[in-house]
């Protein structure tokens, strides 16, 4: 090798890790349940606060994410029922309104 970030051919990727990659060989082929899944983004502000407020759904259940400046952790909720779930995510972005937050992103996620 002429420098350190020369490749050394000799390695091959795929004979190295096959066994490994097997398993994921079927990984992400179930995109017909991905129809039944929402997902949603609120992005909040108010004064130089920014909070986050998201909601992933399908049949099964939910989960709603809060980040909020002023907690040191995210919080967590699950619900078994996905129309609860959505009714508590409306409630609570209603209510940030009503407290003085400016919703500034409501959507599918950002990316990128």
């Amino acid at each position: 090798m002429s420098n350190e970030f020369d490749l050394d051919n000799d390695f091959d990727f795929e004979e190295e890790f096959d066994d490994e990659l097997s398993d994921f060989e079927d990984f992400g082929e179930d995109d017909e349940d991905d129809a039944d899944v929402l997902v949603r983004t609120a992005v909040l502000q108010k004064n130089s606060m920014i909070a986050l407020l998201c909601i992933k759904s399908a049949t099964a259940g939910a989960a709603i994410c809060r980040v909020d400046p002023r907690e040191n952790n995210p919080a967590v909720q699950l619900y078994d029922d996905p129309t609860a779930a959505l009714a508590w995510f409306t409630k609570s972005l209603r209510t940030s309104r009503k407290n003085g937050w400016t919703i500034v992103y409501d959507g599918l996620p950002l990316q990128g």
